[in-house]
């Protein structure tokens, strides 16, 4: 075992978390993480791409929050630290942002605690989204998010994860209920809709790691927005959400294979 990990990790399995690291480029992967990484992108070349692509959604919806004078997030399935993550986004923008991380993988908290040590403005929780309730009240023992202000909630590329047997409308709703009007939700969210066969076959193999992912429509992923008010322009292929220039807008977008969006609650939502 590497010095300095939790000793119940298992060696023996992949993680998505840590095959995500690997193709963003990161150095908190194992052998079976890599192997199965190589596996993924010989079937899908622009496997990568579309993570790096995640990845910017993210950061562009992070900006667009803050732009909105959001200060506190709570990011749900934040993975392995990689350069640009939400806390280096947002308190650049905002030196008293505060952040939470949270994710099911105990080599992702790992690192992310020895990243963010002597950062008192971030923490994070190891938890599982399938329990919103938990992770709502760790994240309120911390006392460092405040829920009757505006809060970041923010699902980028998870939700995917939660199979419909773990009811992942009601997870939605259960998060909805605990923010305060101002609030914004950040989506995206993996999809069948346009894809390859070959796009299709690489995402079966996630049933390899402890987290298989889940394809869902358009439709059903909106549906995860519940009474919120989608902001422009609306759940989109994540390259077409908001891009910094138009120059950065792949011809083909529907090739990363995932939907984002991002929606307000407004007191008429009530």
């Amino acid at each position: 075992m590497p010095d300095g990990l939790p000793t119940e990790i298992d060696l023996s399995r992949p993680s998505a978390a840590r095959v995500y690291d690997y193709f963003l480029g990161g150095g908190h992967n194992f052998e079976i993480d890599r192997q199965l990484a190589e596996q993924i992108a010989a079937m899908t070349p622009n496997l990568p791409a579309t993570m790096r692509a995640g990845r910017d959604f993210l950061r562009r919806a992070v900006r667009m929050l803050l732009d909105a004078g959001i200060d506190q997030f709570l990011d749900i399935g934040s993975g392995i630290p990689t350069v640009g993550n939400v806390h280096e986004v947002a308190q650049a923008a905002n030196p008293k942002a505060r952040v939470v991380y949270v994710d099911i993988d105990p080599v992702a908290v790992a690192h992310s605690r020895e990243l963010l040590t002597g950062n008192d403005l971030t923490a994070v929780l190891h938890a599982d989204l399938r329990d919103p309730e938990g992770i709502l009240a760790e994240a309120r023992r911390l006392d460092l998010l405040d829920f009757d202000r505006p809060l970041g909630i923010l699902l980028a590329g998870v939700v995917h994860f939660v199979p419909d047997t773990d009811r992942p409308a009601d997870i939605m709703a259960a998060l909805r209920a605990a923010a305060a009007p101002g609030s914004h939700l950040v989506i995206s969210h993996s999809t069948f809709e346009d894809q390859p066969q070959e796009m299709l076959d690489a995402q079966r193999l996630s049933a390899r790691t402890a987290t298989e992912i889940t394809l869902r429509s358009c439709a059903e992923i909106t549906g995860f927005f519940g009474d919120w008010v989608l902001v422009e322009p609306g759940v989109v292929y994540m390259e077409l959400w908001r891009p910094d220039s138009p120059s950065e807008v792949d011809a083909d977008a529907q090739r990363f294979g995932a939907f984002g969006g991002v929606a307000r609650y407004d007191r008429a939502a009530d």
